[in-house]
């Protein structure tokens, strides 16, 4: 199969590329190195031409008012390319929990993203991963004031991002779902004792003090971004990982 893998030189395209190669496929990835700018539609037919599958890793470059915009735009480009050129599976992926964090700009486009690709007419996959363990470091200097880390008791369950590309590329590969796969990792932790466990394991002379009024997981009510029901839990260990 052929797959357009927009966004592919990302954290998480880079390794779709790279499972999908591995079982055989031609994946190619666009960005805009390559040519391709899913704002202006640049490159953007050319690029899923031919193909059979588009996976659209593409992010905002900002996570304020200007996200929803942007996967405006930028999922109306690819639908109507991909309609265009006979495209037979359109794979996002997304957040688990995104519907129910309202206050945060990036999460409601994020839904806004979803929705506009089950509206669509391309048959399509969503995949909603939990927070990814590599992005916890970001999390913590957000709210980092000298050496104290303010971090909130807000349930998080982190995955490895290898593990998010793998289902990913598996989902890609399959039939369209037409609806949604949540991955999330094995375990749940508060906030603030990912902050503690990560210190411990790499210190660099911070402290992790407890506020829940602290950064943008303050926004967060309860366990909602955990996986709840039928969901795919991967294996990896947020500690094991770390190590």
């Amino acid at each position: 199969m052929k797959f357009a893998v927009i966004g592919g030189t990302g954290l998480i395209g880079s390794q779709v590329v790279k499972k999908l190669s591995a079982a055989g496929h031609e994946a190619v990835p666009h960005s805009p190195s390559s040519g391709v700018d899913v704002l202006t539609g640049q490159g953007v037919e050319a690029a899923v031409t031919g193909a059979d599958v588009i996976v659209n890793l593409t992010n905002s470059p900002t996570f304020d008012d200007a996200s929803p915009a942007f996967f405006q735009t930028s999922m109306d480009n690819l639908l109507a390319a991909g309609h265009k050129g006979g495209v037979g599976h359109f794979v996002i992926l997304s957040i688990v929990g995104a519907e129910q964090v309202p206050d945060l700009a990036y999460y409601r486009a994020k839904v806004l993203q979803e929705d506009i690709l089950k509206a669509g007419p391309i048959p399509y996959s969503i995949v909603r991963a939990t927070q990814f363990m590599e992005f916890i470091n970001a999390f913590m200097s957000w709210s980092t004031e000298g050496d104290t880390v303010r971090l909130p008791t807000t349930p998080l369950q982190p995955i490895a991002a290898q593990e998010v590309s793998d289902t990913v590329a598996e989902v890609a590969a399959g039939t369209p779902l037409n609806g949604t796969l949540q991955v999330g990792g094995p375990d749940t932790y508060p906030l603030d004792e990912l902050g503690r466990i990560t210190l411990n394991a790499r210190p660099d002379g911070r402290t992790v003090v407890t506020d829940d009024t602290a950064g943008m997981f303050a926004a967060v009510d309860g366990d909602v971004l955990t996986t709840k029901g039928d969901a795919r839990i991967a294996r990896t260990h947020y500690t094991d990982w770390l190590s």
